[in-house]
């Protein structure tokens, strides 16, 4: 060990008359251990909404949305396979969509009624049946009185229905009669409701065959669009533009980020404000670290002279007082940090735990629609937090150890 490190941890070290002194290295220490932690927590419950809300939002909704400015797409089936063989591209599946009221017993609930195939995904997930049978079996069932439709939970309570009810369903067009227009309904029986608790996009959703679709709305060979699933969902804008550059006009190719990624722009710039703020306490902690060594330096004056008296040149008294931070810095942080990930990763046990002891309610998860508090420790953003908190406190070393390397030990020895 060289003797600047024997001497800066000496220092760290009260003695009688200089306990005050580290006191406040300790009060340094917790400051950034506060900061440190706080940043890491926030950071990781930030990340954790921001998943939580992605996931809502890609509950039902289509990664790349193929759409055509004309009325409808007329070869669905021919940029169905052209989208299956573009990389990263899981499945593409053709879809009807139409504006429509869902009616039952006096009840009526507005949905955009869309009509699906055997591989869309609503029928990857779970789904309430009615006596454990298969929904894609009565779903398609083309011997069934009624046709098959699956609805939304919050659908299904607005209108008071369960599986196995019936339902009409009004889209807005209308048949001639002899009595003049009236508008179209059909009936069709509710196979499925599917559970996405306060999914605000998924809630406004119902699912009929596409050619029951088709036929109904008055769309014969013709699709609304189509929906395209990839294997990571921040792959759709590459997906989206590679697909654009072979369609042209009147194509239109959208990733899901430029659909609904407005919701995820505020959540990062929320993101960065929160860190931006909490920043403020390293910073507030840093300059704890400047008056310890600033004082320090004050106290310490008689041993500087003596160390530069001995031959320690102006470089090593700046090491000295450097190093002293550097440990203050080096301890607030790695105590921080562990204590940042501990909190965010038992984020969820621990407020469960207040909840119960307290009879309190912290997190609502029917308002929020999560099973658990999220917390998602990334370790991206830990690293940047580390490295801007060893970064701010070693700035703040810099002052006070300059200044005591340019103390001059005559002046410093004069009256002792």
């Amino acid at each position: 060990m060289s003797y600047e490190w024997f001497i800066s941890l000496r220092y760290l070290r009260a003695k009688r008359k200089q306990t005050f002194i580290s006191v406040i290295s300790f009060i340094s220490i917790a400051g950034v251990t506060l900061g440190v932690a706080a940043l890491i927590l926030v950071l990781a419950v930030m990340t954790g909404f921001t998943a939580g809300v992605r996931d809502q939002i890609l509950g039902n909704v289509p990664h790349v949305l193929i759409q055509s400015f004309d009325e409808g797409i007329d070869n669905p089936y021919a940029l169905v396979k052209a989208a299956g063989q573009t990389p990263h591209v899981l499945s593409a599946s053709p879809f009807v969509s139409k504006e429509a009221m869902l009616l039952s017993q006096g009840n009526v609930s507005a949905v955009s009624v869309k009509g699906v195939e055997a591989e869309h995904k609503i029928f990857f997930q779970p789904l309430l049946t009615q006596d454990g049978q298969s929904v894609t079996e009565r779903f398609f069932n083309n011997n069934a009185e009624r046709p098959g439709i699956v609805i939304g939970l919050d659908t299904a309570s607005s209108l008071g229905v369960a599986v196995g009810d019936s339902i009409n369903v009004i889209p807005p067009l209308f048949t001639m009669t002899p009595f003049g227009m009236i508008p179209k309904m059909k009936p069709f029986q509710v196979v499925g409701i599917f559970e996405k608790q306060s999914s605000l996009v998924d809630s406004f959703y119902a699912y009929i065959p596409l050619a029951v679709a088709q036929h109904f709305f008055d769309l014969e060979g013709i699709v609304s669009g189509i929906e395209l699933e990839v294997d990571r969902y921040e792959r759709a804008p590459q997906v989206a533009a590679s697909l654009a550059a072979k369609f042209g006009f009147p194509t239109v190719i959208r990733p899901w980020q430029s659909i609904y990624g407005s919701f995820l722009s505020a959540l990062k710039l929320e993101k960065l404000g929160l860190f931006i703020i909490l920043g403020i306490i390293v910073l507030v902690a840093a300059f704890n670290i400047a008056t310890t060594l600033i004082m320090v330096v004050m106290e310490k004056n008689r041993d500087i002279a003596i160390l530069r008296a001995m031959g320690a040149n102006a470089r090593s008294i700046m090491k000295i007082f450097m190093l002293e931070g550097f440990i203050i810095g080096t301890v607030g942080t790695g105590l921080g940090t562990a204590l940042g990930v501990f909190l965010a990763t038992y984020a969820d046990v621990t407020i469960k735990f207040i909840e119960r002891t307290f009879s309190i309610q912290i997190f609502d998860q029917a308002v929020y629609g999560m099973a658990h508090f999220p917390s998602e420790v990334v370790i991206s953003d830990v690293v940047v937090v580390v490295v801007m908190a060893m970064s701010i406190c070693l700035l703040a070393t810099i002052y006070p150890a300059w200044r005591a390397s340019r103390m001059d030990p005559t002046e410093a020895l004069r009256y002792e």
